[in-house]
């Protein structure tokens, strides 16, 4: 394992809410106290925290027939100013200064608006500001929101090159069954050739959260692949910021793979929101895989659905329909459909902007 140096944290709703529904606060100020400790161990750390929903609920009380999606951003929209001012309140006890950054998935589709938020909170790391993170919800096109924050911690940390990310939940870590049941045993280490570990996966959900353990594998998994190293843990622990730290203490631990370029870190979230589809021959897909440098040429390609620009990130299959790979446009829709099966043309992808999926 790896030692901490540059880490997103990522505090989901039911660590921060109590069993009836409210704000944690004796819990908060612990994580806080935690945090600041990681800071004085000279950790650079970013905060993904939830809980704007459960602090909205607390303070307004809204009509049971009223839609549930405008519930929601009414919630969020109330709740985030005082779950920050909380945060803000914390901190400054410990001579932290944070701020707020509200995020779409939208904000990490465009290459040029990815590079500047991710420019801003390199600069508030750079002057010792915490940045604190969380999605929009008030504004956030329901098609486009985030599975939930573990998504969200996953592209951050992916975005500023953390070495680390933690996901901190209301269980131990990935069990070899339904936690409570007996017999389930924690899985504390998931190595790079670790098998599938899906079917281990409960599929119940917390009260407040949008996705479940099976969604913090998957993220995790991904992060891992990138070459971050990520810890699934119980926010509900005391100390367990600093069992990390020190390397002790129960949780899941996904060893890193070989990191990758910023570029391609940013490209392997992108099969949520590509633009378009190009499906290319057996031997495209052949030479994408066994050359250890290889474009996309539009001779390899059968076939391109929908319309992009240059810039775009567009998702690759085969000939079967299986997603191998995403990548940047190198030119528009239009120039890309004239090339398609000519010889002798520049790359519709370069490597440089070129991520493949690796299958098990």
């Amino acid at each position: 394992m790896n030692s901490l140096q540059y880490c997103v944290i990522k505090i989901g709703s039911n660590v921060l809410t109590q069993e009836d529904g409210n704000p944690d606060l004796s819990r908060i100020q612990h994580l806080v106290f935690q945090i600041t400790f990681l800071r004085q161990q000279q950790i650079k750390v970013i905060l993904v925290s939830s809980g704007a929903v459960a602090f909205g609920k607390k303070e307004i009380q809204l009509p049971e027939k009223l839609n549930p999606i405008l519930k929601k951003q009414i919630w969020s929209s109330t709740g985030q100013i005082e779950l920050i001012q909380t945060y803000k309140m914390l901190f400054k006890e410990h001579g932290i200064q944070v701020s707020q950054i509200l995020v779409t998935k939208e904000d990490f589709r465009d290459r040029k608006h990815f590079l500047n938020m991710k420019n801003c909170i390199q600069g508030l790391v750079s002057q010792d500001i915490l940045p604190i993170i969380n999605e929009n919800d008030s504004v956030a096109i329901t098609e486009l929101m985030f599975t939930d924050n573990d998504e969200l911690a996953s592209l951050t940390a992916a975005m500023v090159n953390a070495d680390s990310l933690v996901l901190l939940t209301n269980v131990n870590g990935i069990y070899t069954g339904v936690p409570e049941e007996k017999g389930s045993k924690l899985i504390k280490y998931v190595g790079r050739e670790t098998n599938d570990l899906s079917s281990f996966i409960s599929a119940s959900k917390s009260s407040f959260g949008r996705g479940g353990m099976l969604t913090k594998l998957n993220m995790a998994k991904k992060s891992a692949d990138l070459g971050i190293q990520v810890f699934i843990a119980n926010g509900k622990k005391t100390n367990i910021l600093e069992d990390i730290f020190l390397k002790k203490g129960e949780y899941t631990f996904f060893e890193p793979n070989r990191s990758k370029q910023s570029t391609k870190k940013w490209l392997a979230h992108g099969e949520r929101y590509f633009v378009a589809e190009i499906i290319i021959n057996e031997g495209a897909k052949t030479t994408l895989f066994n050359q250890k440098i290889a474009s996309l040429l539009p001779v390899g390609i059968i076939m391109i659905s929908g319309e992009f620009k240059k810039g775009d990130i567009l998702c690759i299959k085969d000939n079967s329909g299986n997603l191998i790979g995403l990548g940047r446009a190198e030119y528009n829709s239009i120039v890309a459909k004239e090339k398609i099966g000519l010889k002798n043309q520049k790359p519709i992808i370069h490597y440089d902007y070129l991520y493949l999926i690796h299958h098990d």
